[in-house]
């Protein structure tokens, strides 16, 4: 017969193996969140320069007369001596010359790094920065609006070195400024530096090259190194070393590069794509999904592994996406004004969610069946699109999302003043080609709480709270 002591070392046995099963899938997925925060300083909008920088990410036409806005609108931004900061690239649009032309203080090889060799990977290791993987399968940051939420920011950790990373469901990249580029290119710049990462290794002849349609855009090579996002990890994340930006990217100096959350199929490393961190770290997370939580004018946050129902009201409605050209991307032919009937745009017209672009593009004949119900409203060829007297009460604006419809907020249309006087405003709804890709960016976001879920293939939103 077992003494009393065989059997408590059984039980206790079969506790501590209980304890270290890997079937309690709670301590190996998790939730993460990313806060975003807001600049201070941030200069004043330029409404033209948003749309051309929309309509030149996407290859669209550009009419001469908003290039003509652009640049008067710049004009009158200086001549008010609100703000004497260079010009800001707005996530996308930049005045830089296009990609295989970079100017020569762009390259690299003269930054405190200099070119990546055998020896890159080897350099002591930077603090961590509080950077821990979390175990519960959740991650949370900050993201926080820039320059009058023209674009969003959110903190990164990459082998324990912070950087500030606007946040792209409209590509698949994760590039950064690092110590490969020379100190004109990196002025006001936080600075990855591989030689300082215990665990960077460098992809022997990878190259990425990503351009964003007006010519801004990044080439350089690639590594891997631990990407941390709020608690998220990926241990050997691809990440894009620049050795060569244009200037708009340069200017910009609160932006130290981008993270792509797109699909992976569209990003640009050769001769073999890399996943994007999304991608590789969903296995990890309680849910395989992320959200994207934009404010106006105020923090917001990316959360990756969980929905936060205090973040929303209402009913959270989710629709399918087509990831065929590797966009979030869905069905868009409706719309209606301030709740009324659901009138017809084109048949079958599609559209994309892109945290990665300021402005809502959509098909003229949303445009114009919404400005129709807005008094004093006008397509002004010399402003550079629809405008409107600044003190107008702006309705409520309802599109399809696949088979749901989506409120936008009047007061969230409203985007910049396009006049010297601030009595007349730019649209923060613009139109496109008519039957043309549309893209919805952060005037969408900031109405409405948006659901990334990668392993349903869906996109959920619903009303903020």
């Amino acid at each position: 017969m077992p003494s009393l002591s065989n059997i408590l070392f059984l039980v206790y046995g079969l506790i501590a193996l209980a304890a270290a099963s890997p079937t309690n899938n709670i301590q190996k997925r998790g939730v993460y969140k990313v806060e975003r925060v807001p600049k201070p300083n941030s200069a004043p909008r330029n409404g033209p320069r948003a749309l051309l920088k929309t309509l030149r990410k996407y290859r669209m036409p550009v009419p001469d007369s908003l290039v003509d806005a652009a640049v008067k609108q710049e004009e009158m931004i200086s001549k008010r001596g609100i703000t004497k900061r260079a010009p800001r690239r707005q996530k996308g649009m930049g005045n830089g010359v296009p990609l295989g032309g970079f100017s020569v203080s762009s390259f690299g090889g003269k930054g405190k790094g200099g070119r990546l060799g055998a020896s890159a990977a080897g350099g002591g290791k930077a603090p961590q920065q509080d950077a821990v993987a979390n175990t519960n399968g959740t991650g949370l940051v900050v993201n926080v609006p820039e320059d009058n939420d023209v674009e969003y920011l959110s903190p990164v950790n990459i082998g324990g070195q912070i950087v500030n990373l606007d946040f792209d469901t409209g590509s698949s990249d994760l590039w950064v400024f690092n110590t490969q580029l020379s100190s004109a290119a990196t002025t006001g710049h936080s600075l990855y530096d591989p030689q300082s990462s215990a665990t960077f290794k460098l992809i022997d002849n990878a190259q990425f090259q990503i351009s964003y349609g007006d010519g801004s855009g990044a080439e350089g090579n690639v590594g891997t190194d631990v990407v941390n996002i709020g608690g998220a990890e990926v241990k050997a994340q691809a990440v894009e070393l620049a050795t060569g930006v244009t200037q708009s990217f340069v200017d910009d100096m609160n932006t130290d590069g981008l993270l792509g959350l797109a699909f992976s199929s569209i990003n640009t490393v050769q001769p073999q794509q890399q996943k994007t961190f999304f991608d590789n770290v969903m296995k990890d997370l309680a849910q395989p999904l992320f959200t994207a939580d934009l404010r106006a004018g105020a923090n917001g946050a990316y959360e990756f592994g969980r929905i936060d129902t205090s973040k929303f009201t209402g009913e959270m409605k989710f629709v399918d996406v087509n990831n065929t050209q590797g966009f979030w991307q869905f069905t868009s032919d409706k719309f209606a004004v301030d709740g009324g009937k659901a009138q017809a745009s084109v048949a079958g017209n599609q559209a994309i969610a892109d945290t990665g672009t300021t402005l809502m593009l959509a098909d003229p004949a949303i445009a114009e069946g919404y400005y129709k119900q807005v008094d004093g409203a006008q397509n002004n060829a010399q402003a550079g699109g629809f405008v409107f007297p600044c003190d107008s009460k702006l309705p409520d604006l309802q599109v399809a999302v696949g088979g749901e419809m989506a409120t936008v907020k009047g007061k969230d249309l409203n985007f910049a003043p396009a006049d010297q006087a601030g009595t007349v405003c730019f649209g923060g709804l613009q139109a496109g080609q008519s039957g043309g890709l549309q893209v919805y960016g952060d005037i969408l976001f900031k109405s409405n709480f948006v659901v990334f879920d990668g392993g349903k293939n869906q996109l959920g939103f619903a009303e903020h709270v």
